[in-house]
C-alpha cells in the first residue's frame, strides 16, 4: 500500500475512532475492506493513539480562538494524524511531505477553508518542534 492511501486510511480509521470509539483493529479491519494489513497504516493509527494526549497537547498550543473539541472531526483527526507523523516519524518521513500530504488529504475530506486551516495549524506545530 502506498503510503498516500495508508495516510487516507488511517484518517478514516482515526475519524471512527474520533466519533464512535471504536477499537483501534476494528477501525483499521473497517477501512481495509478485506485489503491485506499495511504496517504503516497499523503504525499511524497505534501511534496517533497512543501518543493523543502529547499531540492534542500540541495542537492546543497552535490554536487561535479555538478549542480541539470545536474542530471538525476530520480536521481533527486529520491534524493528530500529521502531528503524530512531524513528533515521532521524522526519520522515516521529511516535515514538508508530512505538511503537504496533509494539505492535499484536506482538499479531497475536509471543507473549502480545511486546507489552510490545517498548513496554518502544522507549520505552526512544525515551527515548535
Amino acid at each position: 500500500m502506498k503510503r498516500r492511501t495508508a495516510r487516507e486510511k488511517a484518517l478514516q480509521a482515526l475519524f471512527q475512532i474520533d466519533i464512535s470509539e471504536a477499537e483501534i483493529n476494528d477501525a483499521i479491519e473497517h477501512v481495509l475492506e478485506d485489503e491485506k494489513k499495511d504496517a504503516y497504516l497499523t503504525q499511524l493509527v497505534e501511534g496517533t493513539v497512543g501518543h493523543k494526549d502529547e499531540i492534542d497537547s500540541a495542537i492546543k498550543k497552535q490554536l487561535e480562538n479555538w478549542t480541539i473539541d470545536r474542530l471538525a472531526h476530520v480536521d481533527r483527526s486529520l491534524l493528530r494524524l500529521a502531528v503524530y507523523e512531524l513528533m515521532y516519524c521524522n526519520e522515516q518521513v521529511p516535515p514538508n511531505v508530512v505538511m503537504d500530504e496533509a494539505i492535499e488529504i484536506a482538499k479531497i475530506y475536509g471543507d473549502d477553508q480545511s486546507s489552510k486551516f490545517i498548513n496554518g495549524v502544522l507549520s505552526k506545530v512544525k515551527q515548535h518542534l
